[in-house]
């Protein structure tokens, strides 16, 4: 693949194809980090993910290439501290995403290494994209059943990941993939285990995370990841968010309408329980699903 060599991330990928990586595209430069389509000694393709991104750029490239640089992308520099805290906060990264090796429903870590530079780790290659075309189009009957199936694959992932301790805190439609119909969760870099406060204690607003997070982001707890959840429910089948309009689940199916309003709730001690919105979702696509086959 081709990357301009001005570009920021033109360098990871150059310490990439060093290490016997064969470059197929890349998928996203972020903040943060860099997702890279990879693969070696013919083997499938992998997504790799670097711990670099584009607040890293400035003290990456030379003087006299900075200034061309700047107009690909908007970035800040850091210091040396902040750049230090930011490959520990990818490590820590690694250290969870391992944690959920094995978990359904959880996208895997297949290996791991390290650069003088950065660190990386590789997980499969879902094929489907994430969730985020599923809100932004009509959906018919037949799309709700698999919207509501893959929404469950997802609140049977989260389910393990708090079995093993682990709370995501960044459930929304661009950490969820699909591949061959059914529904991953990815991205455990906001994650924190349930035994370790992480963060900071307060977190300004997101259409997708719970009230908690304005004062006590850094103890979140499973009931967190509800909430989230159920935003991105009522989002797919109200086409709308909860706090603009309620009233428009009245759309969703009817035996998903309670739990998706309990799961909403201010509070987390008034929330179900993930496995209780993942069975609510599973038997509402039954429901769809029914009436369906019966008109076929």
């Amino acid at each position: 693949m081709y990357l301009h060599p001005m570009h920021p991330a033109a360098w990871v990928l150059d310490e990439l194809r060093e290490s016997g990586w064969h470059l197929h595209d890349l998928l996203c430069f972020t903040r943060a980090s860099t997702l890279v389509l990879v693969s070696r000694n013919g083997t499938p393709p992998v997504v790799l993910k670097a711990g670099f991104g584009s607040n890293h750029v400035l003290a990456e490239l030379d003087e006299a290439t900075r200034k061309a640089a700047y107009g690909f992308y908007w970035y800040a520099e850091m210091s040396e501290a902040e750049r230090a805290l930011t490959r520990e906060d990818f490590r820590h990264e690694i250290t969870v995403t391992r944690a959920a090796q094995g978990a359904e429903h959880v996208v895997p870590l297949l290996e791991e290494g390290s650069t003088d530079r950065f660190d990386w780790y590789t997980m499969s290659h879902c094929s489907g994209g994430n969730f985020g075309p599923h809100l932004s189009t009509a959906i018919h009957q037949h799309q709700v059943i698999a919207g509501l199936r893959i929404l469950a694959d997802v609140a049977e992932g989260l389910r393990a990941l708090h079995e093993r301790g682990i709370v995501h805190r960044d459930v929304y439609q661009e950490n969820i993939l699909i591949h061959d119909g059914h529904g991953l969760i990815t991205d455990l870099g906001a994650a924190r285990r349930s035994d370790t406060p992480r963060g900071p204690i307060a977190r300004s607003p997101e259409v997708h995370w719970p009230p908690e997070y304005l004062t006590s982001y850094d103890r979140a707890t499973p009931a967190a990841d509800t909430f989230s959840l159920a935003v991105l429910a009522f989002r797919y089948l109200c086409a709308d968010i909860p706090r603009h309009d309620p009233s428009r689940l009245d759309t969703a199916p009817a035996s998903l309408r309670p739990i998706i309003t309990a799961a909403l709730a201010p509070a987390p001690e008034d929330r179900p329980s993930m496995s209780e919105l993942r069975d609510a979702l599973r038997q509402a696509a039954d429901s769809v699903a029914m009436p369906a086959q019966r008109s076929s």
